[in-house]
């Protein structure tokens, strides 16, 4: 078994584990366990408490004490026994916490996962630049599998969803042990606490334009959370009318779009760099997550799914734009000394205080238009476009950059 086939197998894994319920959790809260809008924002939200630190925590671990494979799979096999836990929770304080653990071992294992796989191709004499991304993108893959084996199996509002995400965790923490070694690597110079985790490139927050970029950073990543949180559970509401349709019994599949379309615009990312530089393409992400909500509004799964089918198609220019050419203009704006620990913050400010901000923020507006049970989602989703609306007229007024073709083509083609 070649070693590209064995990183396309532990990336398939990594993030089926996720797919199986990061999408469809939220339904089975809803209509299994009964929870509130906040309820399960506040779950989803976990995810953005855990991101603040444990990426940084367990990745001093790995640089100094113990081997990335064997961290990475740790991880995996403690956050399989949570899942199996969770599975049997009905009660919304425990299920909470249970959920926050289980953040707190997933969310670093994205950043081990590429760890693991740049050392072992860089001890096998590989490219990273050239032979990283094919197989990266098999974990994108292995997301949607996840997405659509949930969903055909109807396990949508069901806890066998949290099982096949244990299940698959279970059988990567194994595997992880099987890796090559990714022996911590001694430092030649001693870096503080604050230097690990990232935390040296707060002082760009004195830059204005790199102030406002982390701060609209975090609000996007509000609007992230918003679709996690409550894409399915919309869908599953319209069970009553529209019992038979494609949308309601199969939303995972629909959602995955999403995914199928996120793989697609980041083919075309250099291009629209290239032609409209970095500040357009963060200004046609921002008002990406206006169509994103505004579709849904409009739509349903009977004579407007195609509303439904645009919106998930959206979502790819929405989530890409901003994440992908936001890492090109930290990329070329952070001095190179702390450019890792501005890529860290970065990551802060989107899976972080945006993710836990946005699970807050959202739940709190699914429950003002909650009445007896019922949900106004065409007002829920007006509000969250109205949301990303005021982001995109803000945007352009408050953030100060001028496009360098130049200079953004060697980003583009290097990066």
């Amino acid at each position: 078994m070649s070693i590209k086939f064995r990183l396309v197998l532990m990336n398939f894994l990594e993030f089926f584990v996720w797919g199986a319920w990061l999408i469809s959790m939220g339904g089975y809260m809803f209509s299994t366990l009964h929870f509130t809008g906040g309820q399960v924002a506040s779950v989803y939200g976990t995810m953005g408490i855990a991101s603040l630190f444990m990426p940084g925590l367990l990745g001093i671990i790995a640089d100094r004490w113990m081997n990335a494979e064997r961290v990475l799979g740790i991880c995996h096999l403690i956050g399989a026994c949570l899942l199996l836990y969770a599975s049997t929770i009905q009660d919304y304080p425990t299920l909470y916490i249970v959920m926050l653990l289980n953040a707190m071992f997933y969310m670093p294992t994205i950043a081990l996962n590429n760890t693991v796989s740049y050392i072992v191709l860089e001890k096998k004499g590989h490219n990273i630049v050239k032979d990283f991304p094919p197989i990266r993108v098999w974990g994108t893959v292995g997301f949607i599998c996840a997405m659509w084996m949930v969903d055909l199996s109807h396990w949508t509002v069901s806890k066998m969803q949290l099982y096949v995400s244990a299940g698959s965790a279970l059988i990567l923490g194994i595997y992880a042990f099987t890796m090559p070694g990714c022996t911590p690597v001694p430092a030649t110079e001693k870096k503080t606490l604050s230097s690990s985790l990232g935390l040296d490139a707060f002082v760009l927050f004195r830059k204005r334009k790199m102030a406002v970029f982390f701060l609209f950073a975090m609000f996007l990543g509000a609007a992230l959370q918003i679709t996690n949180a409550f894409c399915v559970p919309f869908l599953n509401d319209f069970s009553k009318g529209y019992a038979d349709t494609f949308a309601v019994r199969h939303p995972n599949v629909l959602e995955s779009v999403s995914q199928i379309s996120e793989t697609l615009f980041i083919l075309a990312i250099p291009f629209f760099l290239r032609r409209f530089g970095i500040k357009m393409v963060m200004l046609m992400s921002i008002f990406a997550w206006v169509f994103r909500f505004g579709l849904f509004g409009f739509g349903n799964p009977g004579s407007v799914l195609i509303f439904l089918v645009l919106s998930m198609i959206t979502y790819g220019m929405a989530f890409d734009f901003f994440n992908i050419s936001g890492s090109l203009f930290i990329e070329k704006e952070a001095p190179i000394t702390i450019r890792a620990s501005a890529q860290g913050l970065f990551m802060i400010m989107t899976n972080g205080l945006g993710a836990f901000l946005g699970g807050l923020g959202s739940g709190w507006v699914v429950d003002h238009f909650t009445v007896n049970g019922v949900k106004d989602w065409t007002h829920i989703w007006f509000t969250f476009a109205g949301y990303a609306l005021l982001l995109g007229i803000v945007f352009p007024l408050v953030f100060r950059y001028r496009h360098v073709p130049e200079k953004l083509e060697g980003k583009v083609a290097h990066g």
